[in-house]
């Protein structure tokens, strides 16, 4: 068993193209000993948002402070404290700050599988 201090965890630029104001902080991921999920804390400050994009991968995201929107093919959608997201793999996504403080989010992925 691991324990991470998420303010322990120094916060990374997501330096995809379309991000802004967006940093992401890797809390367990293959490095602290997971086989199989990575999962990352992101920030997006007043008016930030991840770059639209999509992957061949499922996540689950889960809202831990602010609200925002998640924009998708269909539009945007709000978001707000303890809203969870489930994005398919495939899906065209983006998230947003649309409030006036930081918007803070769990987000879940699965590790490529090593071998």
């Amino acid at each position: 068993m691991r324990i991470v201090r998420a303010a322990e965890v120094r916060p990374e630029p997501v330096a995809e193209p379309g991000a802004r104001g967006a940093t992401v902080r890797w809390l367990i991921a293959r490095e602290q000993g997971a086989p199989n999920f990575a999962m990352r804390l992101f920030e997006l400050a007043p008016g930030g948002s991840t770059p639209l994009h999509q992957h061949p991968w499922e996540h689950e995201v889960f809202v831990v402070e602010g609200r925002g929107e998640v924009v998708g093919e269909a539009g945007a959608r709000p978001l707000a404290l303890s809203d969870a997201v489930l994005v398919l793999p495939g899906e065209v996504h983006q998230f947003r700050n649309t409030g006036e403080g930081p918007a803070r989010f769990l987000c879940l992925i699965p590790l490529p599988q090593e071998g």
